[in-house]
């Protein structure tokens, strides 16, 4: 009876690790977020740590698996920290704050500043090797111990920027509590606040793009063409990895890689 029961409970448990968030009538939900990293065994070994990752590498990617999203990660030493860029963090909710806080703390990793955060929760900021900068909610109500949440753009031109991305990917302006200027992708927060003309694009730096999965990349793509989206890197298939790809840069400098297939990672 045992078995049976940790059998199903493992049935029940798996989909929200296995799984990206369900695509909108679009086909489009969260991907992931693509680390430069120093140290990637480093990171990996965190990332499995204190977010409950599930490490995927096939061919020359490595990939850590959570609720909602996915970490890719590259060996490469980064251009600059996240704070110097338009992607200012990106952030997930945690079950228990003072658990996650107690363990991070105790493996000699910094902790920021700590406070209540726009939707009136406990939130906290982490910094990770190479600069990655996490900020942290707690939802007590949460199936799972942690899932991922948000992105934090930093632009001169934010309201622009975020009429661009609900344009682009036929999204709604919603609000997240005090914050006015987000919107939501299956799966994740995109929120968007000002800043001066200082911050650096992306590619290259510690968060060195973000991700987007999409049912039927190839016609996708054709019709962010047709918006006049020029894209950096063009649709291509890479079977030994398992995904469909094509790359294209914001207006603010953010890179952006579109994929088909890291829902079956």
């Amino acid at each position: 009876m045992r078995t049976i029961i940790a059998l199903a409970l493992c049935w029940l448990i798996s989909p929200a690790y296995s799984q990206l968030a369900s695509p909108n009538p679009a086909g489009l939900t969260y991907g992931h977020v693509h680390l430069n990293v120093s140290d990637i065994e480093l990171h990996k070994r965190l990332w499995v740590e204190h977010f409950n990752a599930t490490i995927v590498e096939r061919g020359p990617l490595t990939v850590a698996k959570m609720p909602n999203m996915l970490v890719a990660l590259t060996e490469r030493e980064p251009s600059a920290v996240m704070r110097e860029t338009r992607l200012d963090h990106f952030g997930f909710k945690v079950r228990h704050m003072d658990s996650f806080l107690d363990k991070w703390r105790a493996a000699g990793l910094e902790v920021g500043r700590i406070f209540t955060g726009a939707e009136g929760q406990l939130n906290a900021y982490v910094t990770m090797p190479d600069g990655v900068y996490v900020e942290m909610q707690e939802d007590q109500g949460l199936q799972e111990e942690i899932t991922g949440y948000h992105l934090h753009f930093y632009a001169p031109e934010h309201e622009e920027l975020l009429a661009w991305y609900t344009d682009m990917f036929g999204l709604e302006i919603r609000p997240r509590g005090s914050i006015a200027s987000t919107t939501n992708v299956p799966g994740m927060n995109l929120s968007f606040a000002a800043s001066d003309g200082s911050r650096l694009p992306t590619q290259g730096t510690a968060l060195d793009h973000i991700g987007f999965e999409v049912t039927n990349l190839k016609a996708f793509v054709e019709e962010l063409e047709a918006k006049g989206v020029v894209f950096d890197v063009p649709y291509r298939e890479i079977p030994a990895i398992g995904l469909n790809i094509a790359y294209f840069t914001d207006p603010a400098g953010v890179y952006i890689e579109l994929t088909e297939g890291y829902d079956d990672y």
